[in-house]
């Protein structure tokens, strides 16, 4: 990961939600982001790689059958289980947040006017994590 941006997909239906969060990211930090509406069209794009998704969890205000944040989350995860996806809602219920704990969520954060913090920080959490992984795999290997 050395000079090399971290690549961030956003994950929302809520157009105005959706541009707001990009810019706050584009002004804080040098991402490489890509937005999508709907599940389907981040599932489609996976092969970009991306090192971290935030997810919306309904995901289906502009079309009531597109895929549930959920379902996407099972299918991102079964496509790349490395890829670290944090769930995002106005759902401020504990099971909600547990719900995707066990679905594999990095993390759940609820949409308000600390989301964007909390992100930051869950994104700095994510690398500190994948570094330690890395390094304990490296010493792991020499024994």
């Amino acid at each position: 990961m050395k000079n090399e941006k971290i690549k961030l997909f956003l994950v929302d239906d809520d157009a105005v939600f959706l541009k707001s969060l990009e810019i706050e990211f584009l002004q804080h930090a040098d991402f490489n982001i890509e937005t999508y509406a709907t599940g389907e069209l981040c599932m489609n794009n996976l092969s970009h790689n991306p090192d971290v998704i935030i997810l919306d969890y309904f995901l289906n205000g502009i079309d009531k059958n597109a895929m549930n944040g959920m379902q996407t989350l099972d299918k991102i995860k079964a496509y790349n289980q490395d890829i670290a996806v944090v769930m995002l809602s106005s759902q401020d219920k504990i099971e909600v947040a547990v719900n995707c704990m066990h679905h594999r969520a990095f993390d759940y954060v609820v949409k308000s006017e600390t989301a964007f913090t909390r992100l930051q920080k869950i994104i700095t959490s994510i690398f500190q994590y994948k570094k330690m992984e890395k390094t304990l795999n490296w010493y792991m290997e020499r024994m």
